[in-house]
């Protein structure tokens, strides 16, 4: 199961973390725009070419220390069909690394165009009797307000593929509690729901170590929502955003955990994709700065956490 190797990722590099790599051109150093621009124009491919060596020289510096990346997909569309084809070779580099990677894709449809996201991003695509893969993540993020109508086809792919998704449950906005945290007629909130449905589409799909492909998004900005979560889905692997920039802390975030030290990964984005201008370092050191800020984080999640270890 899909998820299992995640697990065994974040148990290897002692890291519950998960780098987001969602770069805008500013993020780049200047002279690695330069060098593209001289060769491809201002275009919209010196660009994606920029933010490829970009993301592939973070990805050199800590595929060691962190077992995942979370390529924003919205990051990657600004920059047309070139921005598109930076994602699936970032998603292939870091693969190679034996990282595991995750889009942020946050899909949501029905039936038809459903069953062709999931064939996009976690399956096989049919040219003429072959089956290739178009962009080939490992997991991917997904809206669940359409019901299951909209996660069926998702299953799907997960069981034949080893894929994983995660559903967006509580998320980290400000504004997520004047939808997510209405009571229904039953006396849960909505967001409870949701996540009750996230342990019922997993029954099918269970992992090695108690968790099922089907994992939740919940905001490190929700502590209390974040542990009841824990407690109430015992099988659901977490994604948590929000950490550091919106406000999450490690202490609110351990909440998402279990007693392995396992259960959740914490997504930082712009904190390590733009380390080396907080340091004021060369910014020929950039990929050495998010490193850094990589293992900054990691301590200071894992002080809150038991020893993490495969139960």
């Amino acid at each position: 199961m899909s998820f299992d190797r995640l697990i065994e990722n974040i148990v290897k590099t002692q890291n519950p973390s998960v780098v987001g790599l969602d770069p805008k051109l500013e993020y780049v150093p200047e002279y690695i725009i330069e060098k593209k621009v001289k060769k491809y124009d201002k275009t919209l491919k010196a660009a994606a070419k920029a933010i490829l060596e970009f993301n592939k020289e973070i990805i050199d510096e800590i595929h060691d220390i962190c077992p995942a990346i979370k390529p924003q997909a919205a990051y990657y569309e600004m920059y047309g069909w070139e921005g598109v084809k930076t994602l699936q070779r970032t998603i292939e580099y870091a693969q190679s690394k034996g990282m595991f990677v995750m889009t942020d894709g946050k899909r949501n449809d029905i039936g038809a165009t459903m069953e062709a996201y999931a064939t996009a991003h976690l399956g096989f695509t049919d040219v003429c009797g072959e089956s290739i893969p178009a962009f080939g993540a490992d997991a991917l993020t997904v809206n669940g307000y359409l019901g299951t109508d909209g996660i069926a086809p998702l299953l799907e792919k997960c069981k034949t593929y080893d894929k994983g998704i995660f559903v967006l449950v509580k998320t980290s906005n400000k504004s997520s509690g004047e939808l997510q945290d209405l009571s229904l007629e039953d006396g849960r909130t909505v967001y409870a729901a949701m996540g009750d449905m996230c342990e019922k589409w997993g029954q099918e799909d269970m992992g090695r170590f108690g968790y099922s492909g089907v994992g939740a998004v919940i905001g490190a900005t929700y502590p209390e929502q974040l542990s009841e979560m824990r407690r109430a889905l015992p099988h659901t692997f977490f994604l948590v955003p929000g950490y550091g920039a919106q406000g999450g802390g490690a202490e609110g975030v351990a909440k998402g955990f279990d007693k392995n030290g396992l259960g959740a990964i914490v997504n930082s984005s712009r904190a390590v994709m733009c380390a080396y201008k907080k340091e004021e370092c060369d910014p020929h050191d950039f990929a050495k700065a998010a490193r850094r800020e990589v293992i900054r984080m990691k301590e200071d999640i894992i002080s809150f956490l038991p020893k993490i270890a495969l139960p």
